[in-house]
């Protein structure tokens, strides 16, 4: 599959709005964590209260083991891999991104923990090897199976929720950082010269009277 269109054509459809939100909020949270001096953080237009969340969240120790950051960074290199255009998603620090997002969200840790083991078991049934030990090839078959819900055995339906969600916080990671804003090719508001409603745009409401407005 062709990963990184995939995305852009569909998968960030499927993030909710409410995670693509707090992923907007929290971009600046991301590039702080693991900072030694919590003095650091900056301060410039957070509530106090705000910055107290954030110094406690940083003084918490991660959720993830060595072994499950792994398979995050795997995983979602696989979702959003290194082309001609930018670097891939550990390259944007998302597996930092969701390893901060699950102490600030923890409603995502047990998922993706769970999610973790569910993928280590089926590769582990089907090569002998946890998944990040899998060859490519390997790695991938077991990917593509659970990439598309609408094509999904049933019996992959755990898989199946935890790619989504994978998925959903990968490209909430990438796409809110400086890479992923230049990978799309986002440039903002520009200025330019307002030359009034173009004329097919006013021929097209002609038929509409709109003197009383």
């Amino acid at each position: 599959m062709d990963r990184r269109k995939s995305l852009k054509t569909i998968g960030l459809t499927t993030i909710s709005a409410g995670l693509l939100l707090d992923a907007c909020k929290t971009d600046q949270k991301k590039h702080i964590v693991h900072k030694d001096n919590l003095d650091t953080i900056d301060k410039a237009g957070r509530y106090d209260a705000e910055i107290v969340r954030l110094k406690k969240l940083e003084a918490e120790p991660d959720f993830f083991n060595e072994h499950e950051m792994k398979t995050i960074t795997v995983l979602s290199d696989i979702i959003i891999p290194k082309d001609e255009v930018s670097g891939s998603a550990s390259d944007a620090g998302v597996p930092e991104f969701i390893a901060f997002i699950a102490k600030d969200m923890p409603e995502h840790q047990l998922p993706l923990r769970g999610g973790i083991k569910w993928l280590d078991r089926e590769c582990l049934l089907r090569f002998g090897n946890a998944f990040t030990e899998c060859g490519e090839e390997e790695r991938l078959e077991v990917v593509n199976e659970i990439a598309y819900p609408g094509k999904a055995k049933p019996e992959m339906a755990q898989g199946v929720a935890f790619f989504s969600r994978m998925r959903d916080l990968t490209a909430s990671g990438f796409y809110t950082t400086k890479m992923g804003i230049d990978d799309i090719g986002f440039v903002g508001n520009r200025p330019n010269k307002w030359e009034g409603v173009p004329k097919d745009i006013l021929d097209q409401y002609k038929q509409y009277n709109l003197s009383g407005f």
